[in-house]
């Protein structure tokens, strides 16, 4: 698999996996954790057909229903959870995180999902598996380890202007008592500063570091992975706790579904993070200078 990292030619933050012909990618920095699942889905492995080839795991954007289902089925196979784990919503671009449980899995398989307009999804239930999808906007995981509680969001350029990042840390604040300092973050496969390029009106909502003219007049090249990652530390967590993904969606629109690659004549991926039943074991977990004696 011929994969392009936006900084070398290494895999140091993603790791690869694949079962039969599923290929999914997973944060190092959180496989570590034997009560934390990750993944983050590709484009191999399904039964699509056309630009929705092959792993299209949305019904939004008008491939066949009946490929859709058995594309989620074959993911969470691959990864080793159900579809019935799943929470899912419909995405719109708002920073509306919501706390779910079990009770609000089962629904994937449909063509209405659970919830609209939410963006973020909040849990400290284990066996719930949060759901997000992606094709360019950046994917963000968050994970308390102190209160075993986790978030994933979704985070376009609309949801970083209203700062996704530190409403989804807030909310895990609130609802568990999780200190951001203690927490762990990811950032998902998304699009890079080179491949996404905005006028300037989008541009300048951001401060003038995340972003360089472009080739043409009011083009700017925005990086929404750098935006993220310096609002998480804005929000307190600290800058060795968050994972980048050194993998752009644009740079591998055969590897990856890009919406700006493919001018949105595409599928969609899925990110999945949950908490797991697994046994645990002792250890120290240490973040900056401080230590904490936590079950891991």
């Amino acid at each position: 698999m011929d994969i392009k990292w936006i900084y070398g030619d290494s895999d140091k933050y993603m790791k690869l996996h694949r079962k039969d012909d599923v290929l999914w990618l997973s944060v190092r920095s959180l496989d570590r954790f034997s009560w934390l699942q990750n993944a983050f889905a590709t484009r191999f492995g399904g039964v699509s057909t056309g630009h929705f080839a092959s792993m299209n795991l949305s019904f939004e954007h008008g491939d066949n229903p009946d490929c859709v289902r058995e594309n989620i089925r074959r993911i969470c196979g691959a990864i080793g959870i159900s579809s019935d784990q799943l929470v899912c919503t419909m995405q719109t671009h708002t920073t509306n995180v919501r706390r779910v449980s079990r009770r609000d899995c089962g629904r994937a398989l449909e063509e209405t999902p659970a919830f609209t307009d939410v963006d973020g999804l909040i849990t400290n239930d284990p066996g719930v598996v949060l759901m997000i999808y992606y094709a360019d906007c950046v994917p963000l995981f968050f994970v308390d380890p102190v209160h075993r509680a986790i978030g994933a969001s979704h985070s376009g350029w609309r949801g970083t202007a209203g700062n996704m990042a530190r409403v989804t840390i807030e909310a895990m604040k609130r609802e568990f008592g999780s200190d951001p300092e203690h927490m762990l973050a990811a950032i998902g496969p998304s699009i890079c500063k080179k491949c996404y390029t905005v006028n300037g009106d989008v541009a300048k909502r951001f401060g003038e570091r995340f972003y360089e003219e472009g080739a043409g007049t009011d083009q700017y090249q925005l990086d929404l992975q750098a935006v993220n990652r310096a609002l998480m530390i804005e929000a307190g967590i600290p800058a060795e706790s968050i994972s980048m993904p050194d993998l752009c969606t644009g740079c591998n629109p055969d590897f990856l579904f890009s919406h700006r690659a493919s001018k949105g004549k595409r599928g969609t991926m899925a990110a999945f993070l949950s908490l797991t039943n697994k046994s645990c074991t002792h250890m120290i977990l240490r973040y900056g200078k401080r230590s904490i004696n936590k079950r891991t």
